[in-house]
Formats: C-alpha cells, sequence, structure tokens
C-alpha cells in the first residue's frame, strides 16, 4: 500500500472534526498518546463525538505539524507553541476584522462621492439643506389616521 503526502495549509484546511486520534495522529507524523497531551495542554481543541471520542480536523492535523515543526526544528518549547499559535490566532482576526473595516469604509467613501456629486439615491432620510439660520428644526411623525 503507497501512502499518499497529505500536505495542507493551516489556513486552507477543512474545519470538519472527523478524523479519529489514530488517523489523524498518523496523518501529522506523532504518537496518539502526543496528541492527547497537546490536547490537555491546550495546544489544539479536536471535537467529541457522542461516546467521547476525540475527533480531528484537516485543520487541527495541520496544526500538529505546525508544533512538531516549531517544537523538532526550531526548538521551541511548549508553552512557547502555545503562544505563538494563539497569537497568529489573533493576527488572522485582526486581519479579518481590518479587511471589513476596509471595504466599509469604501463604501462610505463611494456614497460620500456620490452625495456630493449630487447621485446619490435620496432615500427620504437625507435632506440637502443649506445653513441660513440657527433655527432649531424638529421633526415630528404623521400620524396615522
Amino acid at each position: 500500500m503507497v501512502e499518499e503526502e497529505f500536505t495542507i495549509t493551516v489556513e486552507a484546511a477543512s474545519d470538519a472534526k472527523v478524523l479519529i486520534i489514530s488517523v489523524a495522529a498518523r496523518l501529522a507524523g506523532m504518537h496518539p498518546q502526543t496528541l492527547r497531551q497537546y490536547d490537555r495542554l491546550g495546544l489544539v481543541q479536536p471535537g467529541r463525538a457522542t461516546g467521547g471520542g476525540r475527533r480531528y480536523s484537516a485543520r487541527d492535523v495541520a496544526l500538529l505539524r505546525e508544533v512538531q515543526r516549531l517544537s523538532q526544528e526550531d526548538g521551541v518549547n511548549l508553552a512557547g507553541i502555545k503562544r505563538i499559535i494563539g497569537l497568529e490566532q489573533l493576527v488572522a482576526e485582526l486581519q479579518e476584522r481590518v479587511s471589513e473595516l476596509e471595504a466599509a469604509l469604501g463604501e462610505a467613501y463611494q456614497r460620500l462621492a456620490e452625495y456630493e456629486a449630487g447621485t446619490y439615491p435620496r432615500r427620504g432620510d437625507l435632506v440637502p439643506m443649506t445653513r441660513t439660520s440657527n433655527a432649531l428644526v424638529v421633526w415630528r411623525p404623521r400620524r396615522s389616521s
């Protein structure tokens, strides 16, 4: 039997928790007991089956490989690895939030440009006014008959 190379990045991996611990361990190149230890330390959070067995995703396996690489090749201890993983997750969340805010800002700039050009679709809630006095305008809704 020829084993295929399991190459996947953490970002591109699936989040479906379908792999039992023995399969995930084999794909990550680790002993199942190592996966249990990493679970206890909080380095990876597998899902749980109805009977309580651990279930891993392809993303978990990619993360386990990264833990192994950091530990064996870079000499980082497990506490350091946990901190690195946490910071990488925070960076990813912040990058996503920045992208969302950039998109919202772009839409706001577009609406502003349309409004200044006079092409903004008037919805009735925006009424252009010229400042001619300091009078206070009070809006009262019409009473329905």
